[in-house]
């Protein structure tokens, strides 16, 4: 019985915790510009050129957005996020890049 109700408890703390890093990757999603060039859906880019990036992999968001910020990634267009990405945090990518998995 108790390992049981440490489980539901384990299992809601998760989902409210789920919950809340999606609540916060939509209002970074929006405040960090990502909706200007990526569309406010993730699906309709500003330009042709741009990624489509709803339902992308999380881990490989995650990094891609690490390498523009680190410099590690300099190609293609990754030149117009390295203007935005010094202002977000390795914390607040994990949660964008969370947020924009979620998006279908």
């Amino acid at each position: 019985m108790k390992t049981t109700m440490f489980l539901a408890a384990t299992l809601a703390a998760l989902a409210c915790g789920a919950a809340h890093a999606q609540a916060d990757g939509a209002k970074l999603y929006a405040e960090k510009t990502c909706v200007a060039c990526h569309g406010k859906d993730g699906k309709k880019p500003l330009t042709p050129e741009y990624p489509k990036i709803a339902g992308q992999n999380a881990k490989y968001i995650e990094r891609q957005m690490l390498d523009i910020k680190s410099g590690a990634r300099a190609n293609g267009n990754s030149a117009a996020m390295k203007g935005v990405m010094h202002l977000v945090s390795d914390a607040e990518i994990k949660a964008l890049a969370t947020y924009i998995a979620a998006l279908k």
